[in-house]
């Protein structure tokens, strides 16, 4: 057995002088060692040891500087993991995985997850529902992780040495893309949750991650690891994370603001809970309701994006529908294929199976009270959302999260806006840009615009706020 405080130790002072080879590293150690195990107790070292393998095969110290904007923007599923969805695919059902009983099997998988995610049924994985799950799931989830990542990544909030905790993991969809959205020097310490059978498909793509992305795969429930019931051992370190993450898997949890404040309390000082669900309306506004329960105005948690609250001591109450628009991905050849092999009635147009539309809710909160802006509104110069009935039929001065891409299905342009104080749905309706207000068009989902003389109504049929943004109204970016 190797002596590894020898190559800690040896390590630490090598690091400050040059890379660290380890077949001359070996001659540090008393008695001898071959450089082949040296180098793999480097790799489980390392993150402990600041350093990074290179592709010569030396260790360097992991850089300082926080990990930069990586200009995420996906135009397809990586080809890498692609290959690896079908490698499985073939694996369990044969090269003609996607015809017959198997192609069968896999499409009413799919069918079933979908229909139980619309009804909020408990939604059960075995090894075709997992793969099913995968084929559907996977490439949307990998683009849409980076865009939440991109809210920490602007303020140099993402270290390039990470400890990470993805809470139901599912078959790995977030895994991947905070992978390829790291620099290649990042160093990231990887801890998975999942006890279903999603585990087998996130473990065999884990295989396509680089050397200095270590992962751990603990099959066991959320509420067991984080110390909520049963033993609880399974971090036995207890060292916090920097980032945790909640893909798509809140609205499965029976109590999921226990399972995110036991999150919390597991990060760093300075850590980050990121969540993302789907768009649709029972997921998206499920999100809300969890981060409005985990950071009453009294709590040290903050909302860092993208509902940001500006005004202090306030809380919204209104429904809270509200997600995330991207450009969508190219259709991955396991999806084409399981979709072309489908059985279909005359008519019937295909892409049932093909799902590339990156369209999500997501919430990121910090124990340190940090938010993505920091703007505050002030009732000397603004109208809170909450006072919006006081002031039906006024032109009035406020300041606006953009919570929206554009909704209007043809005539006024319509975006959802918020301010963290609003108690009802309220909405700016574009009935006339000009020069002075084209910022609301413009404004990327999550921006904040400080706006001048809209008019305020009130839409009865929709039982919401309508503020109107015509040629008498002014709307400047505040911060992008």
């Amino acid at each position: 057995m190797i002596d590894r405080d020898a190559v800690r130790d040896s390590a630490k002072y090598l690091r400050q002088v040059r890379p660290i080879d380890p077949e001359e590293l070996a001659d540090y150690v008393e008695g001898g060692a071959h450089p082949a195990v040296v180098k793999q107790t480097l790799r489980e070292e390392a993150f402990d040891l600041d350093l990074r393998e290179r592709e010569d095969g030396t260790f360097v110290p992991v850089e300082d500087d926080p990990a930069p904007l990586p200009g995420w923007g996906p135009e397809a599923f990586p080809e890498a993991y692609a290959f690896g969805v079908e490698d499985l695919l073939i694996g369990e059902f044969g090269a003609n995985w996607h015809r017959g009983d198997s192609g069968d099997d896999l499409r009413a998988a799919v069918r079933r997850l979908k229909e139980d995610y619309y009804f909020q049924n408990d939604v059960e994985y075995d090894r075709v529902a997992a793969l099913g799950y995968a084929i559907y799931h996977l490439p949307d989830y990998y683009a849409a992780v980076g865009y939440a990542l991109d809210d920490l990544a602007e303020n140099g909030l993402l270290d390039r040495r990470l400890r990470v905790l993805d809470v139901g993991a599912g078959v790995g969809g977030p895994a991947l893309g905070l992978h390829d959205y790291l620099p290649d020097g990042a160093v990231v310490d990887y801890h998975a949750v999942e006890p279903s059978a999603a585990a087998d498909v996130l473990e065999a793509l884990l295989d396509e991650t680089g050397r200095n992305f270590r992962p751990t795969v603990h099959r066991e429930t959320a509420e067991s690891f984080l110390g909520l019931e049963g033993d609880g051992d399974a971090d036995p370190t207890g060292e916090p994370f920097d980032l945790v993450l909640f893909g798509n898997v809140l609205s499965e949890l029976a109590e999921p603001v226990p399972v995110v404040e036991a999150a919390l309390a597991a990060l760093a000082a300075d850590g980050s809970v990121v969540a993302l669900a789907p768009a649709d309306l029972n997921t998206a506004t499920g999100l809300r309701e969890i981060e409005r329960a985990v950071t009453p105005p009294d709590a040290a948690t903050s909302v860092y994006s993208p509902t940001l609250r500006l005004w202090p001591d306030a809380a919204p109450n209104d429904r809270g529908w509200s997600f995330d628009v991207r450009p969508d991905l190219e259709v991955p050849p396991f999806q084409q294929r399981l979709d072309e092999a489908a059985d279909r009635d005359p008519g019937e147009a295909p892409g049932e199976f093909v799902n590339v539309d990156v369209q999500f809710a997501y919430s990121i909160l910090r124990p340190d009270g940090k938010r993505r802006v920091d703007v505050t509104a002030s009732p000397e110069r603004h109208m809170p959302l909450s006072a919006a009935e006081e002031h039906v039929t006024d032109r009035v001065n406020m300041l606006w999260v953009k919570l929206s891409h554009d909704l209007s299905d043809g005539g006024n342009r319509l975006f959802k806006v918020g301010d963290g104080s609003e108690q009802l749905e309220q909405y700016a309706v574009l009935t006339r840009e000009t020069e002075l207000n084209r910022a609301l068009r413009e404004a990327e989902y999550g921006a904040v615009l400080a706006v001048e003389n809209a008019l305020v109504l009130w839409n009865d049929d929709e039982g919401a706020y309508n503020h109107v943004v015509d040629a008498e109204t002014v709307i400047d970016l505040v911060a992008p």
